[in-house]
């Protein structure tokens, strides 16, 4: 009933204030654990819904500071922004804050335009896959590694065994196949403004000043500056966040508490810390 008779209200006592709904995305991605909760879909999907409703949005702005990670993760959260940007008919701005690297830059290309800091790292255009090798360790204290299968190559790549140049060139042969997926989803979405750079998609990475060259981005711009030359002085934005759970984690991602799994899921969150500490070192963060 307000909002009916707000307009016929004098134009000076009437709330034409426009709001951008805006959602921070960051984080390595797809790197869950028990106390911490990584990018993904299930931590995401909630924000960005909740976003893309907000009925008299002009647009949804993204802030977007993540190093990569999986890149199923990846494809999906840009898959589930540009499904909400076409099913609501809203533009999509992405804002990146240090780094949209990998998986990283796959979600921000879900923009219809993307803004950067002139020192912020863009690109990485390229699937890693790293590990350690223990054979001369497990030698060394003697231990023996025995490990029964049904299935010749159920356990390829393990760390603890020689490595078979075979089972190399079977994985790179899957990492080409991502890296593709990931190329044609990026020249889709840039294409037409994409310099012919013979290094783009080579895994190399650049600031976001050389990035507006490179056409990986649009401009450089922050989030506040450019809403209110877009939408005007009045225009602000509302950062949307998942609702919090038990011990003040996001919904939409479990918790494991009790007994060994809460001893396990500690060890792997500890590897998972590493890992993700690794991932953001990678760009000098």
């Amino acid at each position: 009933m307000l909002s009916f008779l707000r307009k016929y209200l004098p134009k000076p006592f009437r709330d034409d204030k426009t709001v951008v709904p805006v959602v921070r995305l960051q984080g390595a991605i797809g790197m869950n654990g028990p106390i911490r909760t990584g990018l993904s879909l299930a931590s995401a999907a909630i924000p960005l819904e909740k976003a893309f409703s907000v009925k008299k949005a002009p647009a949804v702005a993204l802030i977007v500071n993540s190093p990569g990670g999986s890149p199923v993760q990846s494809r999906l959260i840009f898959k589930r922004i540009r499904d909400l940007a076409k099913e609501k008919e809203k533009d999509v701005l992405v804002f990146v804050e240090d780094v949209a690297a990998s998986g990283g830059y796959m979600i921000a290309v879900a923009g219809d335009e993307i803004f950067v800091d002139p020192s912020s790292i863009v690109g990485s255009i390229g699937v890693v896959a790293a590990g350690f090798g223990f054979t001369e360790m497990i030698k060394k204290i003697g231990v023996d590694r025995r490990v029964y299968t049904a299935g010749e190559k159920k356990v390829i790549l393990d760390p603890f065994q020689p490595e078979v140049p075979e089972d190399i060139d079977y994985l790179k042969t899957l990492q080409q196949e991502i890296h593709e997926t990931f190329i044609d989803l990026v020249k889709s979405s840039r294409g037409d403004v994409l310099a012919d750079d013979p290094d783009l998609f080579t895994g190399k990475f650049w600031t976001g000043r050389r990035a507006v060259e490179l056409g990986l981005v649009d401009a450089v711009g922050d989030l506040r500056s450019v809403i209110k030359k877009r939408y005007g002085d009045k225009a602000e934005p509302k950062l949307i966040s998942a609702p919090r759970g038990l011990f003040g984690r996001k919904a939409g991602v479990g918790v494991g508490l009790t007994g060994g799994r809460l001893v396990e899921g500690l060890g792997n969150e500890l590897i998972s810390s590493v890992e993700e500490r690794a991932l953001w070192a990678r760009y000098g963060l």
